[in-house]
């Protein structure tokens, strides 16, 4: 034996695809080879001129040890920065049961209601959270993070105001990097943004307002006056809150704001380098049907059982289009409900310990200063103790000594230093940042600690009064109830989730163990630089490969959604447009198949939405496309464009396309969300795209979490790399000065780029290029085994899809009055996850099965769609009645079939349809949910104490 071939390092590939099924896949194709298929689905017009250039694959083991490597660069001092970002302990039972939990990461947004209740729960729990702490009655699922939720807030105070006036006032006291995400929303919003003192708020007139509460130094001021004489006026207010002081402070509700907006990052969170976090928004009743985001309502099922949904839900993007609220399309689900279960395990005495800890601490700290003579600037803070020095050199000197000491403290300007307490404070702290504020070696700390909070600014009422904050605080009793929210869902250790244009891929276990090292989850976002060489040199591979892959000349990191990228790349096209004389460029071009977040993105840039047709094969009708570019040539900014199309097609033309665009002055933005379909086998810069987004959560492996979180940076061609997205705190090294930020954080979520980077340097040059093929095949197995009974709405060359194929279920639907939501819910009974229902066609079935599933795992999805389509014409034939068959009553429950039965089909029809079901049944927990009950009574806080009580 030779010992070279014991070595394998392309055994991940392997291990993301099934390569044993390539001879039947392709034998049911007709195809001969892997070669033949590609080349036969493939235009050869859009084919890369040259190989991709990527490093080859290393093993898991190997990946990991070089990663280790690269984190071990990073230095953790213990961080008193502060800015809204803080240390803080993620219980281990969390850890290990949601974080950690394929059964939590791998599951998709709850659209299907019906087997996502127990994250529905979970998101209930948390907007209880916000509701309780910001004294509102209702709040949202999550935000992206708090600046981009300050900027929501500014946009829908605008939406419900009554003051005719486009100024907006901004408290001097917010965090420079909300400011930074407002100045860019507000230029192409049209507002005017005036920052100043919070006291004299109320001197102008605005449409609204934000204030901070905590200031970003930490002092906190009472803004119930300045708030009352601004609602007098009309002004609509919004208030950033920390949401560990309203542990302890009186509410925003209570102050007077129509608007509570904060990261949830200090309820068990790690810091990761800026993200993923969940933003929370909560708001008046009256704005419910205007506010951004998701919201959970509870509802009730066919049987009157209660059940949770999102309310409201509606992807409102694909409906109104450019008049849409906003261009969210994502959340931060996951990361909302490690923040929701933290208070439920610690319930209403734990976080008010934790709360009380940071301010005694804080408060000690600053006594211990006061005492030595020091001047402390705010006689009333929360956590944050800042220190005027008098002069630079001594301040200059603190800094020094405690960086040597291990702390990373924040200039607060030339003579000014801040240190900020948090939940892994400890008293040994207040040893060493006495030493480096003081020059001493000892202080006497007292035990008992008089706090620096008013009286008047305390809040009076309880807080986390449900019974889920009070019953599962011993580590037993939060594991079961982890573990029974869990079974009630259909995650992707289950079975196939095979949504189109949603990718839901393997998540692999190596790719997933790096996020929770402390090298990088206990990162600031502001830490120095000299302390993040590991993240830098991360990003760094991550831009080669990338660029690599893609074709273009510079990636931003910086968007923390795929919305994100849209607004980040279009941005960047707007920008340099307007650098080079050419801001009245207005008209954007859509065709009719983009995602409907597309003509959102663009409204929300001041450009005028034009959709272009699309033919009867559902190309871009390249007829009216020309036209419609010349006829709007001297106002042409861009066309945004998804490739292949949203209706799962290589379009021939995309090269004509983009000349057509550049002949006429535009710009060509091309949505990511199919990269899935081209690695390996076009680049995007190279057919003609300026400017392209990439969901790192669809293509690159990060899991959606059940909702959440999302990755979306963009590529750019040169000419549009200095007009990326910038950062006030942080440089970026590829935007050029001056450019304001998108999102909170520089890298948007970097402590998951880990995951992407792993699922690159294991699966290496030849690895990705096998992931795209296989892509394809898998979905051409599928499109050509469905074929046999549905008609495949969309093909290509030869009669090929791409890597998702649209299921047409309307002639069923005329002829049997069977709806695509029938179907949808009946492929639970099932135990699978309904592919995308009604988008991009309505009346449709839109899958993607992803290279990572096996053909034995295909071929059950097919068989159960064939059985369903027999059930289907058993209506049609009237064997079954139309108001009573399996498909209507879908989906069943387990408590179902324990009763009497009077239905025209069997149990077994019902709950085990075909074989394979009885050997891993899933049960969904309640029957099908009445959304327009839900809607009609929304109710998005946890049940009342009598249904607990009953």
């Amino acid at each position: 034996m030779k010992l070279s071939e014991l070595f394998n390092p392309d055994e991940f590939a392997a291990r993301h695809l099934s390569f044993g099924d390539e001879a039947a896949l392709l034998e049911t194709l007709g195809e001969k080879s892997m070669d033949d298929f590609v080349g036969n689905t493939v235009p050869q017009s859009i084919r890369m001129p040259s190989e991709l250039d990527l490093p080859e694959a290393l093993t898991e083991a190997d990946a990991l040890a070089k990663l280790k490597g690269i984190a071990s660069k990073n230095v953790i001092n213990k961080s008193y920065i502060g800015l809204g970002y803080y240390p803080t302990r993620v219980p281990n039972v969390i850890l290990r049961n949601v974080l950690e939990n394929p059964g939590w990461y791998t599951a998709y947004t709850p659209y299907q209601a019906e087997i996502a209740q127990g994250r529905l729960e979970s998101l209930l729990n948390f907007q209880q959270v916000c509701i309780d702490l910001t004294g509102f009655p209702v709040a949202g699922a999550s935000l992206l993070d708090e600046a981009t939720a300050a900027a929501e807030a500014m946009a829908m105070a605008h939406r419900v105001g009554k003051v005719k006036s486009e100024r907006f006032f901004v408290d001097e006291r917010v965090y420079p990097q909300t400011l930074d995400v407002m100045k860019t929303r507000a230029k192409y919003f049209g507002f005017e943004l005036v920052v100043g003192d919070f006291a004299k708020a109320d001197e102008g007139e605005y449409f609204g307002a934000l204030f901070q509460y905590v200031g970003k130094d930490g002092d906190v001021q009472d803004l119930q006056d300045v708030i009352s004489r601004l609602k007098a006026k009309g002004t609509i207010v919004a208030v950033a809150a920390d949401i560990m002081s309203l542990v302890l402070l009186k509410s925003p509700a209570e102050l007077g704001a129509d608007i509570a907006l904060g990261n949830t990052q200090r309820f068990g969170v790690p810091m990761g380098f800026g993200g993923p976090h969940a933003a929370y928004f909560a708001f008046k009743d009256a704005f419910k049907r205007s506010a951004p985001g998701r919201i959970i309502g509870v509802s009730k099922d066919a049987s009157g059982k209660p059940a949770l949904r999102m309310a409201l839900s509606t992807r409102e993007q694909h409906i109104r289009r450019e008049k849409a609220t906003s261009n969210i399309c994502t959340a931060q689900a996951l990361l909302a409900n490690l923040a929701g279960m933290y208070a439920v395990y610690h319930g209403p005495e734990g976080v008010k310990r934790i709360a009380n800890r940071i301010h005694a601490l804080a408060s000690a700290f600053a006594d211990a200063l006061v005492s030595d003579g020091l001047n402390v600037v705010h006689k009333v803070f929360f956590d944050t103790v800042t220190v005027d020095f008098g002069s630079k050199e001594k301040a200059d000197q603190v800094f020094a000594a405690a960086l040597e000491s291990g702390y990373n403290l924040r200039r607060v300007n030339d003579t000014q230093i801040a240190a900020a307490f948090h939940e892994t404070s400890v008293r040994e702290d207040l040893t060493d940042l006495y030493r480096a504020f003081t020059g001493k070696d000892t202080f006497a700390f007292a035990d008992d600690v008089k706090g620096r909070l008013n009286a008047e600014l305390l809040r009076q009422d309880d807080i986390l009064q449900h019974p889920v904050f009070n019953r599962y605080h011993t580590e037993h009793e939060m594991l079961r109830y982890l573990k029974k929210l869990e079974d009630r869902d259909l995650a992707m250790n289950r079975s196939m989730i095979s949504l189109g244009s949603c990718t839901m891929k393997l998540n692999a276990t190596a790719e997933m163990l790096p996020i929770t090292w402390a090298e990088f989850s206990d990162i600031h976002p502001y830490a120095p630089e000299a302390q993040t060489a590991g993240y830098r040199e991360l990003l760094a591979d991550m831009e080669n490969s990338l660029k690599a892959i893609t074709g273009f000349d510079a990636i931003s990191f910086q968007p923390n959604s795929g919305a994100q990228g849209e607004y980040s790349g279009m941005l960047s096209i707007r920008r340099y447009q307007e650098a080079n004389g050419e801001g009245h460029r207005n008209i954007c071009l859509i065709p009719k198949s983009a995602h409907g977040t597309n003509p959102a993105t663009a409204a929300m840039l001041g450009l005028k939405v034009v959709v272009v047709d699309t033919d009867e094969h559902g190309n871009v009708n390249i007829d009216d496309l020309k036209a419609k570019a010349e006829q709007h040539r001297d106002a042409l900014s861009a066309i945004m464009i998804t490739y292949p199309s949203t209706h799962g097609v290589y379009e021939e033309g995309i090269r004509d396309i983009c000349r057509i665009i550049h002949e006429n002055g535009g710009q060509v933005y091309m949505d990511g969300a199919n990269l899935n379909a081209q690695i390996g086998i076009m680049q995007p810069a190279e057919v003609g795209a300026d400017v392209l987004h990439m969901n790192l959560h669809k293509t690159f492996c990060i899991p959606h979490g059940g909702g959440g979180p999302g990755m979306g940076p963009i590529g750019l061609k040169a000419h549009l790399a200095p007009f990326a997205p910038g950062h006030t705190l942080t440089d970026t090294h590829s935007a050029s000065a001056g450019q304001t930020a998108v999102s909170s954080a520089a890298f948007g979520s970097a402590s998951i780029l880990p995951i992407t980077w792993m699922y690159l340097t294991m699966m290496g040059k030849q690895g990705m290029e096998q992931a795209t093929r296989w892509a394809l095949l898998n979905a051409n197995y599928v499109a050509k085994r469905l074929g046999e009974d549905y008609p495949i709405l969309y093909t290509g060359k030869n009669g090929r899809v791409a890597h998702e194929c649209i299921v047409d279920l309307r002639p069923l639907k005329a002829e049997s009055g069977i709806t695509e939501t029938d179907i949808a819910k009946r492929l639970m009974d099932y135990g699978f996850h309904a592919p995308t229902v009604s988008f991009p066609v309505a009346g449709t079935l839109m899958i993607e099965p992803t290279e990572s599933e096996s053909k034995a795992e295909l071929d059950r999805f097919i068989a159960a769609l064939k059985q369903i389509k027999q059930e289907v014409l058993k209506v049609g034939r009237g064997e079954w009645p139309k108001e009573d068959n399996p498909l209507v009553n879908a989906p069943h429950t387990a408590a179902d079939i324990t009763g009497e039965w009077a239905h025209p089909y069997s149990r077994e029809e019902a709950v085990f349809p075909l074989p394979f079901v009885r050997e891993h049944k899933f049960w969904p927990s309640v029957n099908r949910v009445d959304d327009v009950y839900g809607d009609r009574n929304l109710v998005c806080s946890c049940p009342p104490m009598e249904n607990y009580e009953d």
